[in-house]
């Protein structure tokens, strides 16, 4: 296995606060508490304050949790030993995603063993440390996380679970599948290919019922997946967690307007500095969701010491009993899940990608204010996985990676140098022009020598111009065969390694490759990360790399 990589600068759409933290990531300190480091994760772990009668808490709903996303109703071994280590003091290094169809796409499963690894490498040098996975149940996007891309030996599948119109709007943890999801998994499992898709088959089949949550299931999956790594996954909608949250949330609403006014401050400072504020804050913004008409909707402050959430309006000392009453209605916004996370975690390090690092260079300005300590926060590692024939394809036509970022012209002119050259059919109608003049120009010499060679040049040269267009014509249907082989072999590479002008983890899904290399292909991504002797290492740390697969 061949591994190159490839710095984030020169990947399309990369922003310049995330290819920044990257590279020269002091430049951004003001916005983050620690270095994205293994100082910087020691440095945070000291700073907890993690009270040992919630720990206990918190490791009897995780154990309840993780046993119900098994396959036997059990916790394996490594599970379990982290559970003991984390009731012990260990700490959590945390990352998350949204609960998409199938496990998501393929950036799920690296953000997993990311944490994984950062955490092995934290106990390593001395700071006990867990790997934690957070759902993200409570949002209500449904339209990000019912599809999901596969790339197959017949191209480009799309795969998408039925949405009842009634479900719009409601948290995606309380969505039930329903039946109509076991012919999706039928329809998907046809596809996938090698000697682990007996297994991944299973996975999906146990996982993805009609009885299950897109929460529930993605959860069943992801356990499934890292199985003996000793991964800890926590869905957040759990009522035992509301008595942690209410206090968080009751301080965002009496510190709503204080609040609101730091997070402007912070994103007039990140653009006024060349950056992005990932998330817009207005006038009206807080930094919570209320249940209203069975919908989650953002809770707006419509003036002073008023709020307002769809179409329900309450005062502040309303919304404050009704928090008291039924803090399950209240859920956190983009820029409060990671202090509510942290919160419930005794977090020492967040794996995010480039949306949640820009996320946290905004929420760094509330966690003081709201929780006191701010995590490390370290970037996933990111892959492009190349099965053999891909690579085979792009060794014929002399592709890399880079070149798919410059475009389809770019990449069918390269293409096209490895084949016919179209100065052929060019040079071919130019010929003809020729030929026919210098024929023509034989006529009226021979004519006034002898009418009667008239007759004869006239078949001549239709005889030759017949000869040359036949020898045209066949070169012409070379050239659209060639043609058609070229798009073929152009689509089949773009498919697959960046399709819809994105990178192939933000868009497809990992389990086609885990089919074919079975999870021996997580020990592989883990070698590549970890070991500087597998062609990549700390010399490709930060960068997207390339994985090359026999």
């Amino acid at each position: 296995m061949k591994t190159v990589c490839i710095p984030f600068r020169e990947i399309p759409q990369t922003s310049s606060l995330f290819s920044t933290f990257l590279e020269n990531p002091e430049l951004l300190s003001a916005y983050y508490s620690h270095p994205p480091s293994q100082d910087g994760i020691a440095a945070a772990a000291r700073a907890l304050k993690f009270g040992p009668e919630w720990r206990q808490a918190l490791v009897d709903i995780l154990r309840d949790q993780n046993a119900r996303f098994s396959s036997d109703g059990m916790l394996d071994r490594v599970a379990e030993k982290n559970l003991g280590r984390l009731s012990s003091g260990a700490v959590a290094i945390v990352t998350g995603q949204q609960v998409g169809l199938f496990s998501g796409p393929a950036l799920t499963i690296y953000k997993a063993l990311s944490a994984i690894c950062v955490a092995d490498e934290t106990t390593r040098r001395g700071v006990d440390a867990v790997p934690i996975f957070w759902l993200a149940t409570e949002d209500h996007d449904l339209a990000e996380v019912n599809e999901s891309d596969w790339n197959t030996r017949q191209g480009l599948a799309h795969y998408k679970a039925t949405v009842d119109p009634s479900n719009e709007g409601k948290c995606v943890g309380q969505i039930v599948l329903g039946e109509s999801i076991e012919a999706i998994v039928q329809e998907a499992a046809t596809t996938l290919d090698g000697p682990a898709t007996a297994e991944m088959t299973a996975m999906l089949r146990e996982s993805y019922t009609a009885r299950d949550t897109y929460g529930s299931a993605f959860a069943k999956l992801l356990a499934r997946l890292f199985s003996g790594r000793g991964l800890l996954i926590i869905d957040p909608a759990d009522a035992r967690f509301d008595r942690v949250a209410a206090p968080l949330y009751q301080a965002a609403i009496e510190k709503a307007e204080e609040l609101r006014g730091a997070l402007r401050e912070r994103s007039q400072a990140l653009e006024e500095a060349g950056y992005h504020a990932q998330v817009k804050v207005t006038d009206e913004s807080t930094l919570l969701f209320y249940g209203a008409d069975g919908k989650r909707e953002a809770l707006r402050t419509s003036k002073a010491d008023e709020f307002a959430a769809g179409q329900a309006k309450l005062t502040k000392a309303e919304l404050l009993a009704a928090l008291k009453a039924k803090p399950e209605l209240f859920t956190a916004s983009a820029l409060l899940r990671p202090v509510l996370q942290d919160t419930i975690l005794p977090t020492a390090a967040i794996i995010g990608g480039p949306a949640e690092i820009a996320y946290l260079a905004q929420s760094g300005v509330i966690y003081p204010k709201l929780l006191g300590r701010m995590p490390a926060i370290l970037t996933r590692v990111s892959f492009t996985i190349v099965e053999a024939p891909i690579a085979r394809f792009l060794d014929q036509y002399e592709l890399e990676i880079r070149d798919l970022f410059r475009g389809k012209q770019y990449i069918r002119a390269k293409m096209e140098q490895q084949t016919m050259p179209d100065a052929l059919s060019k040079k071919f109608d130019e010929d003809e022009t020729v030929l026919r003049r210098m024929i023509g120009d034989y006529r009226q010499p021979l004519a006034r020598l002898d009418p009667t060679l008239t007759g004869a040049a006239q078949a001549i040269e239709e005889k030759i111009l017949g000869l040359f267009l036949k020898l045209k014509e066949k070169v012409g249907r070379a050239e659209n065969f060639r043609t058609g082989v070229l798009d073929r072999h152009e689509k089949i590479i773009l498919d697959a390694l960046y399709a819809n002008h994105q990178l192939q983890e933000r868009h497809l899904s990992a389990l086609p490759h885990l089919a074919a290399h079975g999870r021996q292909l997580l020990d592989e991504i883990v070698r590549v990360i970890t070991d500087p002797a597998a062609g990549a290492g700390s010399s490709c740390a930060g960068q997207h790399h390339v994985l090359f697969l026999d």
